[in-house]
C-alpha cells in the first residue's frame, strides 16, 4: 500500500499526530512557483498598460482601477464600475497568481491572460473601447511608441498590448505566504490551531475543490451542490448562469470556475455575487450549499484560521 494512499485513509484518525510532528507529508498543496523569466521591457511595458486610463473608451479606466494590487489585486465592492460608472454584472475576482487559474473569468471563457485582455478593453460594460482606438492612441504617443519598438520588432499592434499586459501579469505571484513557507519545511510558522485548520479544511472535503497551486483555480463547479443557493438568495440575474452562457448545456448551469483562495483574507466581498461580506459567512455558505454539513464552531474558527495563512506578499509587503 502505498504512503499517499495510506495517510488519506488515516489522517482522519493521525491528525493530532501528523499536526504534532509538523512535517507535511505528500501534501495535495504545493507552494507558489518562482515568478518565470520574461522579457524586462515587455513587463515594464505592461505595467504601464496595466496602469493607463486610456485604454478605455472615455480615459476613465485602467486595469488597476478594478484590480488594486494594494488590497490584494481586487477591489473591495460586491461589484465594480465600468467607465460609464455603472455596476457591472460579477464580482472582480484577484489579479495575483491569474495566470495559474486554467481559464479566466467566473465561466471560464477565455483561456489566456491574452484573451481576457482583449474582452475586457472592448467590453461595452467595462472598458468600452476598441482595439483600432487602443492602437491609434498608443502609436501616437511617443514614449509609448518607443517602449514598443523597443519590446516588440513589429510595434504597437493589438496582440502586442495583450501580450505586454498578460506578460506583467504572470509576474504578479503573491508568493511566501505563510502556508507556503510550512510546505517548503519550515513547519514552526503556522500555529497548532492554523496546522489544525488545515487538517479539517482536508477532513470536511473543502479541498476536494480547493487544490492544486492555486488552491482552486483548475475546476468547474456548480455552486449549490447540496442546496439551491440561488433560490435562497433571491432575485437572479443572467450572470447566475455561470459556464452556461458559455456552452449553453444545461448541466453547465449555475457552474462557476473554482476560485483560487490564495490572499483569501483580503479579498471580500466573495463569490461571483459578491454576496458575502465576511470570510466567516463565505465559509458558511460553502459548508451549507457545497458540502451540505455543518461544523462545529471550533472547527469553523480552525479552517478560517489555516484560510488567513493564505496571505501571500508583493513587493516585499504582505497584501
Amino acid at each position: 500500500m502505498s504512503r499517499s494512499f495510506c495517510y488519506l485513509l488515516l489522517a482522519p484518525l493521525l491528525g493530532c499526530c501528523l499536526i504534532a510532528s509538523g512535517a507535511p507529508l505528500d501534501e495535495p498543496l504545493k507552494p507558489l512557483p518562482a515568478v518565470p523569466e520574461q522579457n524586462p521591457l515587455q513587463v515594464e511595458l505592461g505595467r504601464r498598460l496595466f496602469n493607463e486610463p486610456r485604454l478605455s473608451v472615455n480615459n476613465s479606466l485602467s486595469c488597476a482601477s478594478c484590480h488594486r494590487l494594494e488590497i490584494g489585486g481586487a477591489d473591495d465592492k460586491a461589484l465594480s464600475t465600468g467607465f460609464k460608472g455603472d455596476p457591472l454584472t460579477i464580482n472582480t475576482p484577484s489579479v495575483f497568481n491569474a495566470s495559474l487559474n486554467f481559464r479566466q473569468f467566473w465561466n471560464g471563457r477565455a483561456d489566456s491572460l491574452e484573451t481576457q485582455a482583449h474582452e475586457v478593453v472592448q467590453s461595452p460594460s467595462e472598458m468600452g473601447s476598441h482595439w483600432e482606438h487602443v492602437v491609434q492612441m498608443l502609436s501616437a504617443d511617443p514614449d509609448y511608441k518607443s517602449a514598443f519598438t523597443k519590446a516588440y520588432p513589429d510595434g504597437v499592434t493589438m496582440n502586442n498590448v495583450q501580450s505586454a499586459l498578460a506578460t506583467y501579469e504572470r509576474t504578479l505571484i503573491s508568493a511566501n505566504s505563510r502556508f507556503d513557507q510550512y510546505l517548503s519545511g519550515d513547519t514552526d510558522i503556522l500555529t497548532t490551531d492554523e496546522k489544525y485548520g488545515y487538517q479539517r479544511f482536508k477532513d470536511y472535503g473543502c479541498i476536494a475543490c480547493h487544490q492544486g497551486v492555486n488552491i482552486g483555480g483548475n475546476m468547474f463547479q456548480k455552486f449549490g451542490v447540496m442546496g439551491d443557493y440561488f433560490q435562497a438568495r433571491g432575485n437572479p440575474t443572467e450572470a447566475d448562469l455561470g459556464r452556461y452562457l458559455v456552452t449553453k448545456a444545461e448541466e453547465d448551469r449555475n457552474v462557476f470556475k473554482v476560485p483560487s483562495l490564495r490572499n483569501v483574507a483580503v479579498t471580500a466581498p466573495y463569490f461571483h455575487d459578491g454576496s458575502a461580506k465576511t470570510l466567516e459567512e463565505a465559509v458558511d455558505v460553502m459548508f451549507k450549499f457545497q458540502l451540505g454539513r455543518v461544523p462545529s464552531d471550533k472547527d469553523k474558527d480552525l479552517i478560517i484560521k489555516f484560510l488567513k495563512t493564505l496571505t501571500g506578499e508583493w513587493g516585499g509587503k504582505p497584501l
